[in-house]
């Protein structure tokens, strides 16, 4: 049986985690089983996915099956990119200066801040009273 040559890349954004496969192919993307305008509906989201391929010119060189889960569309697509990022960095080393310049390989580490007890929000404070 034949090898399936594919690279691979973990990202993760917020609360999202994508597993991303990259296989030599014509350009088709899959999130979650589905095409991709049909997962992310939004022109910018799916924008914010071609970024790493377009910064490399290797848009049309790589079919791409993506599982993700947790999060909302915006945190979801982050992470796809990021391990799009990475996958590609797999195939190629040398792309790494030109990934690094345009920020992909950064983890945005931004998350939720935790609520504090006594309080009914992360910063909101309960209101005060000199009386």
């Amino acid at each position: 049986m034949a090898e399936v040559v594919q690279f691979y890349g973990t990202g993760r954004r917020k609360s999202s985690t994508a597993r991303v496969y990259l296989r030599p192919g014509q350009g088709e993307f899959l999130v979650n089983r589905r095409p991709l305008e049909s997962y992310f509906k939004s022109l910018s989201l799916r924008m914010l996915l071609k970024q790493p391929f377009q910064v490399t010119e290797t848009l049309d060189k790589f079919d791409t099956i993506v599982n993700v889960n947790g999060g909302g569309p915006s945190g979801q697509a982050g992470a796809v990119r990021h391990g799009i990022s990475r996958a590609l960095l797999e195939y190629d080393g040398e792309l790494r200066k030109t990934l690094k310049k345009g920020g992909f390989l950064t983890r945005d580490s931004r998350i939720k801040e935790r609520k504090k007890y006594g309080q009914p929000g992360a910063r909101k404070r309960f209101q005060f009273s000199k009386r």
